[in-house]
């Protein structure tokens, strides 16, 4: 089970930035190095999902602290 590891302005950015980089691609597609763009379905994915392997990796959580 992958726990949430992407607090909520983290997630808005990456949707953000991963959408904004998506359209990039669209509109220069006939650049030489339009396919680039593509890396932004990386950041897309780990904001919908709300969990990124390298935070899981590297120990870092922008989640806050759930109070129990």
């Amino acid at each position: 089970m992958m726990t949430k590891n992407v607090g909520k302005i983290d997630r808005i950015l990456r949707i953000v930035v991963g959408l904004a980089l998506i359209a990039g691609f669209f509109m220069n597609r006939d650049g030489s190095y339009s396919w680039l763009y593509l890396i932004g379905i990386i950041p897309l994915v780990t904001g919908l999902m709300g969990n990124c392997a390298l935070y899981s990796i590297l120990g870092i959580s922008t989640c806050p602290l759930e109070k129990k």
